[in-house]
């Protein structure tokens, strides 16, 4: 596990794979794997006295503690909350066709869902496993701590690292299938956005998905809310925080707790291995869903979109959104395809929590 902390820590500061997740990660796997430091010692925290009152609260190891925020939910939806304040969401707004984009990469939740299911996990552990699939590392842990808790280290480490290795993942896959001739699709440029538009979506948004899936509200609400601070206009201090340092505390402390559970003895056994493995699966199968349905939309649409946006309809935001932009480019470098590539994007961290709130709804 050591050595594996190391090579992440390589991947993101040598090779730049995602720093901001890859680092934290990184270095709470390396310290919690050296001897006798005691750091992630399991002890009785609140949510372990709040789950049986017979327990009595103990002090312990300060990673377990900032990762018993994650057993409580607490930590995913306050990065949705972040998530919300930086994202425009002015491209899906501009073309809502972006919204089956997003979908359709939902695919390898459901697809690695019976997979997890034939290789003998229940339907809750595979439900916690096929939602890797969405490439949204916040959702991941916030299902698997209703439904599967005691796989959430592996689930978060795979979500997160799966996350980080965006780029190195998605393009092969893209290039695979679809030709050169679509990849240099030219799309037209989008229209412009009003803001009272920006302001009523996230609005009607969390009314009608809330309305349809109640387990959905703690992610998709404080979304919404972040980007409502964003879009609202008398709000910019709120938005600055949310946006800057707030993501940023929390994002240290979610990455540092997720690796220092990636532990030896807990991690390093053949269950973890299957869903590292199913996790890689539901990602690419998420991709390719995508594309395969950003095809269809050009066929549909007589050339007019560009296949390489559907792998973006995964939930990883801005990056698979770049990758579609710095795959476009490398074939023709006129080719802008970042804003129509963040509609899909956008989608996609609607459709995993959607897809979050359809499994809990279904096996919580």
């Amino acid at each position: 596990m050591i050595c594996v902390a190391l090579i992440f820590l390589y991947l993101a500061i040598r090779r730049g794979f995602e720093p901001l997740l890859l680092v934290p990660i990184a270095f709470g796997m390396l310290l919690s794997n050296l001897p006798l430091t005691g750091i992630f010692e399991h002890t009785v925290t609140a949510f372990d006295v709040y789950m049986d009152p017979s327990k009595t609260e103990t002090s312990g190891g300060l990673f377990y503690l900032f990762y018993s925020f994650n057993k409580l939910g607490i930590f995913p939806p306050l990065i949705f909350l972040g998530i919300g304040a930086m994202t425009d969401f002015g491209p899906l707004i501009a073309n809502p066709k972006s919204l089956l984009l997003g979908a359709a990469a939902q695919l390898g939740i459901f697809t690695t869902f019976i997979g997890a299911i034939f290789l003998g996990f229940t339907a809750q552990e595979a439900a916690s496993i096929g939602i890797i699939g969405g490439a949204d590392g916040p959702t991941a842990i916030f299902l698997t701590t209703k439904l599967a808790p005691h796989l959430l280290g592996a689930i978060a480490v795979a979500a997160y690292s799966y996350m980080a290795l965006v780029p190195v993942i998605q393009p092969p896959i893209m290039k695979a299938l679809t030709t050169k001739k679509e990849r240099m699709i030219k799309m037209d440029q989008l229209r412009v956005v009003s803001q009272r538009e920006k302001i009523l979506f996230p609005i009607f948004v969390t009314v009608v998905v809330v309305l349809i899936l109640p387990p959905a509200a703690a992610l998709v609400g404080m979304l919404m809310l972040g980007n409502l601070f964003k879009e609202s206009g008398c709000t910019a201090r709120l938005s600055e925080t949310a946006s800057n340092a707030f993501i940023n505390i929390v994002t240290i402390l979610l990455g540092i707790s997720v690796g220092a559970s990636a532990q030896g003895p807990t991690f390093l056994v053949p269950e973890t291995i299957k869903i590292i493995v199913l996790g890689v699966l539901a990602f690419a199968m998420g991709t390719a869903g995508g594309v395969l349905l950003g095809k269809l939309m050009n066929l549909l649409t007589g050339g007019k979109i560009n296949p390489l946006i559907g792998s973006a309809g995964v939930s990883a935001v801005p990056m698979a959104a770049r990758v579609s932009q710095k795959v476009g480019q490398s074939e023709n470098p006129t080719n802008f395809l970042l804003m129509h590539a963040m509609g899909p994007n956008v989608a996609g961290v609607i459709g995993s929590a959607v897809a979050a709130g359809v499994l809990l709804s279904m096996f919580g």
